[in-house]
């Protein structure tokens, strides 16, 4: 292993640890700490710049796939998950999928990148806000929920993440108790991260001048070195927000988003 690798696969390594971290304290998968950080490490390793996004939205979105699966065991051993709003969703979040996955390959970088930050930056304004809804609000009936489903999952794939930047604020505004939103939100990260990952796979297959280890718009060394410490650490941040008091954890999940669209729009600017 030549010694660039080497710091490479550390580099990947370490977001793994953090980005597995963010995914059981916020139920957000992970993906909103991935995707800027592996645009910057790819385009620092010298990766076509058309690409760049593509393939950190397809390798975020590979990772999630396993990290949800660690950070919703957790939450729903400690009963935080509704799997009643998970059957709910369940079924847009394959609609949705497929639409999202196909919108994201006909954008560029650009584009991507300003998705990213738009969407970001609301979701982190809902929870700095703290605005409280009605006390009479309720989640919608079953078709509500397919069409919340075919949403979040579809915005999903733009910035590869597992939806808890929409699913969390999205619940919580429904009166749903803060940590049951984030562990539910955990859960509905898996099935969104699979049609993700699968559509990114696909979508990536015919495209010329990816690196070498590409699966797609999935970069292999980056998903393997990210893997073993995100899956590792994602119970050990689950564990964590059931202890943390409501508002602390919405000004935590609020101050991540904040930064995070700062710089996926800083990246946006200068693509």
């Amino acid at each position: 292993m030549t010694s660039d690798l080497f710091v490479w696969l550390a580099a990947y390594a370490a977001l793994g640890v953090v980005g597995g971290f963010a995914a059981g304290l916020l139920g957000i998968g992970g993906g909103m700490l991935f995707v800027p950080l592996l645009t910057w490490l790819f385009e620092a390793q010298g990766f076509a710049r058309a690409s760049l996004v593509h393939l950190a939205l397809g390798t975020s979105l590979a990772i999630i796939v396993f990290t949800s699966i660690s950070s919703a065991r957790t939450h729903h051993t400690k009963g935080n998950v509704d799997w009643s709003i998970v059957r709910g969703i369940a079924p847009g979040i394959v609609l949705g999928g497929v639409l999202g996955g196909w919108l994201a390959r006909q954008l560029s970088t650009t584009v991507l990148a300003s998705v990213f930050a738009v969407f970001v930056t609301y979701s982190a304004v809902q929870m700095f806000l703290n605005a409280k809804p009605k006390p009479s609000r309720q989640l919608p009936g079953v078709w509500g929920l397919f069409g919340v489903g075919t949403l979040i999952s579809g915005l999903s794939q733009l910035v590869g993440a597992g939806g808890g930047f929409l699913s969390v604020p999205f619940m919580t505004w429904c009166n749903v108790n803060m940590h049951r939103a984030v562990g539910t939100s955990a859960a509905l990260g898996l099935p969104i991260a699979v049609m993700g990952a699968l559509m990114f796979f696909v979508n990536g297959r015919q495209v010329s001048g990816l690196p070498e280890g590409s699966l797609g718009f999935i970069y292999l060394p980056a998903f393997l070195a990210i893997l073993l410490p995100g899956v590792l650490m994602a119970p050990v941040g689950a564990r964590l927000a059931s202890r943390l008091p409501v508002a602390t954890l919405k000004r935590v999940f609020a101050g991540f988003l904040f930064v995070l669209a700062a710089k996926m729009l800083h990246s946006a600017l200068l693509t």
